[in-house]
């Protein structure tokens, strides 16, 4: 009996050991897989979640300028395009109550330009 016992006590003592030996493998291939994953991350450029979260937020806060500066936009057209008929009729009836005599003659008494020539 104490053969039998023996021997189970052997085979326990080994299966245990190999248990050990499996379990440090494990580690071991974890550790070298972790080191390989880094490198390869590393060479890739990659960026943090930090930075990607400030970009993400200042992306966020440039479309919701744009927007206000949009509608800020449509609402000065808008008021331009009030505005343009109005400016538009005033100014027509001056140009016509001007004689087209006196426009020709404003229009000739212009100076033409002359170009001056620097002595370098």
């Amino acid at each position: 009996m104490q053969t039998q016992n023996r021997i189970l006590d052997d085979l326990a003592r080994v299966a245990s050991s190999a248990i050990g030996v499996a379990a440090g493998m494990r580690e071991e291939i974890e550790v070298r897989m972790r080191e390989q994953f880094e490198r390869v991350l590393s060479r890739m450029d990659l960026v943090t979640r930090e930075e990607f979260d400030a970009v993400r937020a200042m992306a966020a806060k440039a479309r919701d300028e744009q927007e206000v500066l949009t509608a800020r936009v449509a609402a000065l057209e808008a008021a331009l395009a009030k505005a343009a008929p109005k400016a538009a009729s005033k100014a027509a009836p001056k140009a016509a109550k001007r004689p087209a005599q006196k426009r020709a003659k404003s229009a000739s008494a212009k100076p033409s330009g002359t170009k001056k020539t620097s002595a370098s």
